[in-house]
């Protein structure tokens, strides 16, 4: 009887292992309906789940009588770029995106490059950061209301202080009617807003799993 072979079998190369494949999610609707967006595997990446996409587009599109060619956007936190890309994709006027991690940011770039999105500027910095800074340049150039931001997406990482941190500074980059969606893992009331969301109007509110998701606007006090 032949004695079975002591050499080990070859290993296989390094090239030839197959990476997993990427989760997606995909754009809702408008010009890139369908398009599948990747979702790397990084640490509080979370993209906007499908269900709660569509209904806040629904609401969007609605408040804003389907016009989509003059909002200009402001997508913080954008990880996947799932709201930017689909608020491009309806036909928003500019979407600016700022995402802080490096392989999420170039991911972005990838898709932007892919959907040839010209509308879509891609900056990689921490939101507090850019924030302040461009808060302190509007007031410096007395920034007129139709220059400043229709639309601003904020859906940062969960249970890491963030909201209390970016909110207040939204205000001042904020057209006076403009909209701001806020996706959080707890629910905001209307009769019990916490401190920092003083000087905001919440309009709209839902839940999907353990998402919450809103939709503010500011208080306009008149003269």
């Amino acid at each position: 009887m032949k004695k079975p072979s002591s050499k080990k079998p070859p290993k296989t190369p390094v090239h030839a292992i197959k990476p997993p494949l990427a989760r997606q999610v995909r754009i809702i609707g408008g010009a890139w309906k369908r398009t599948p967006l990747a979702v790397l595997d990084s640490e509080g990446l979370r993209p906007t789940p499908d269900r709660v996409r569509e209904t806040l587009f629904n609401w969007l599109t609605h408040l804003l009588d389907g016009n989509w060619s003059t909002i200009r956007c402001l997508d913080l936190f954008a990880g996947t770029g799932a709201l930017g890309f689909e608020a491009a994709s309806r036909g928003a006027l500019e979407v600016t995106m700022i995402e802080h991690n490096t392989p999420a940011a170039r991911q972005l770039e990838t898709t932007k490059a892919k959907l040839d999105a010209s509308q879509v500027r891609i900056l990689r910095s921490d939101a507090v950061t850019w924030l302040s800074k461009a808060r302190i340049e509007a007031g410096a150039a007395a920034v007129a209301d139709s220059a400043r931001f229709d639309l601003i997406f904020l859906d940062p990482p969960y249970q890491q202080g963030w909201l209390e941190k970016v909110l207040p500074l939204c205000q001042g980059l904020l057209a006076e009617h403009g909209l701001l969606y806020l996706e959080s893992e707890f629910a905001l009331q209307e009769d019990a807003l916490p401190a920092w969301l003083g000087g905001w109007q919440l309009l709209r509110a839902d839940k999907a799993g353990i998402v919450f998701y809103h939709l503010l606007k500011r208080q306009v006090h008149s003269a």
